[in-house]
């Protein structure tokens, strides 16, 4: 099994955040900056997040954008750029750069991004994971700031060195306020069969958290990729659909309790869900109700809709 399978679900859940993020961002300033670092198999960096933004065109004109791409420069298909560009408005200038994550904050300066929303997309498939400088520039430029990034085993492993046990740690300390984590694995014993990488979303709004995470269930499904969720103890891999196996989520909502001293309001619990596990929001009212159904949990009250004032405790 090769990264290939995972190349394209990176691929299809960058256009979909895309396709959230433009309106977003556009709506909310006149300036507006998405920066890229890495190189997609095919050597194509630029080609696709231009092809979404023409289809932004009428929205994005009289705006100011600038789209930075970081890597090997060579490696770009300046024919199949400036295709794309030409569909876009005079105002989104593309700026190819050579270099790694490590040359991001002097482009976002450069670039006059401070002061309006930034989405960034780094891929470290191949390389390190990005320092500690370089998130930080993300948040102290970006108003706001979103960052997708995806690492590859060995960006993984520093990462987890970085985080203390919590894949979130790094950008939360960098200043993103909200953060989650999923693991892209293949085969029914990833670290067995096949490649790793880790992804990692920081934001400081709780919709897009949620636009991220309707995005993550609605790719397509790959042969041979499922989510793992960085939290399960089981390590148990998903299946990637818009109804996910609700098992590790019971899991971690039992944990939750048990951490919080056996009782929590339901509003809390979704709160935990859509920050700290792989899962939406949405997904734990079908969680609970499995959990109680199974009396592994109670209610108060006992009867009525699942609504955000209920609190649910361990039962026993």
């Amino acid at each position: 099994m090769t990264a290939a399978p995972i190349a394209v679900l990176k691929r299809e859940l960058l256009v979909r955040l895309l396709d959230s993020w433009t309106p977003y961002a556009a709506h909310r300033s006149r300036r507006l900056t998405y920066a890229q670092v890495g190189a997609d198999p095919d050597g194509a960096r630029t080609d696709l997040p231009l092809r979404v933004f023409a289809e932004f065109a009428d929205l994005l004109r009289g705006r100011r954008m600038a789209v930075l791409s970081l890597g090997p420069v060579a490696d770009e298909p300046l024919d199949r750029v400036g295709t794309a560009q030409a569909e876009l408005p005079a105002e989104v200038g593309v700026h190819l750069l050579a270099g790694t994550a490590e040359r991001l904050p002097v482009a976002l300066t450069a670039a006059g991004a401070a002061g309006a929303p930034i989405l960034a997309f780094v891929d470290a498939e191949l390389g390190a994971a990005p320092a500690p400088a370089v998130l930080a520039a993300l948040t102290d430029a970006g108003r706001p700031a979103e960052l997708l990034l995806a690492l590859g085993p060995e960006a993984r492993r520093q990462w987890r060195e970085m985080s203390g046990g919590d894949d979130r740690a790094p950008l939360l300390t960098a200043g993103f306020p909200l953060a989650t984590a999923v693991e892209l694995v293949t085969g029914v014993d990833p670290d067995a069969a096949g490649p790793v990488e880790l992804v990692v979303y920081g934001t400081g709004s709780g919709n897009r958290l949620t636009a991220f995470k309707d995005a993550m269930w609605a790719v397509d499904e790959f042969a041979g990729v499922r989510y793992r969720d960085p939290g399960d103890p089981d390590a148990h891999p998903l299946d990637i659909s818009l109804s996910p196996h609700p098992g590790p989520l019971r899991r971690e909502l039992l944990a939750r309790l048990d951490v919080v001293g056996g009782a929590s309001p339901v509003v809390e619990l979704r709160r935990f869900t859509l920050e700290q596990t792989v899962y939406r929001a949405a997904d734990t009212t079908r969680a609970l109700t499995a959990l109680l159904a199974a009396g592994q949990v109670t209610r108060e009250p006992t009867h009525g809709r699942l609504g955000g004032d209920v609190v649910i405790r361990l039962a026993g």
